[in-house]
């Protein structure tokens, strides 16, 4: 694993990174829980969150939208391991469970979820058209993916002959729009 999928040693100090990151992100995240709360998902609908990192876009989601039931995966285990505290002091490890595994290499059988999010991940996956297409296997027929970046490492995840398209999105008051969301 190269430094840079372990971020930069953070990988193994999940309670560090969730520090560091929840001031920076924690917008983005309400974002990426709204937009899915607004996706008009049925009740009982499969979300899958690739790079939870610590669950926090999953526990939001599943604040956001209590019908759907909710799957994070990272690589670190002391990412998981932290996100399962967090689901489990939430009340939500009923319906947020999570699971170590690579983006290009998921435990999920074929169209097992009806959306998948990606939040500020994708700049660490070590192969991204692999990891696309893995998202895309797991993704059902009519399923949406959207991956959350920082908008110069969105290009990264455009994999050749798959149609997608990049958007800007507001996440606060910031007059330039730093973050993009790469649609599948």
């Amino acid at each position: 694993m190269s430094l840079h999928e372990r971020m930069f040693g953070l990988a193994g100090h999940a309670g560090a990174y969730q520090w560091l990151v929840r001031p920076f992100f924690g917008k983005l995240h309400g974002r990426v829980a709204a937009d899915v709360a607004a996706a008009g998902l049925a009740d009982g609908a499969r979300v899958l969150d690739a790079g939870t990192g610590p669950g926090l876009v999953p526990l939001a989601i599943a604040r956001a939208a209590p019908g759907l039931r909710v799957d994070g995966v990272d690589l670190s285990a002391a990412m998981v391991e932290r996100a399962r505290r967090g689901a489990a002091a939430a009340g939500l490890a009923g319906r947020v469970t999570f699971t170590v595994a690579d983006v290009a290499a998921l435990p999920f059988a074929d169209a097992t979820f009806d959306l998948v999010v990606s939040t500020m991940s994708l700049h660490h996956w070590a192969d991204p058209a692999a990891g696309v297409h893995e998202l895309r296997r797991v993704l059902r027929p009519g399923g949406r993916m959207w991956i959350y970046d920082a908008r110069v490492a969105l290009r990264r995840g455009e994999v050749p002959g798959v149609p997608s398209r990049r958007e800007a999105v507001r996440t606060g008051r910031l007059p330039v729009r730093l973050v993009g969301r790469l649609i599948y």
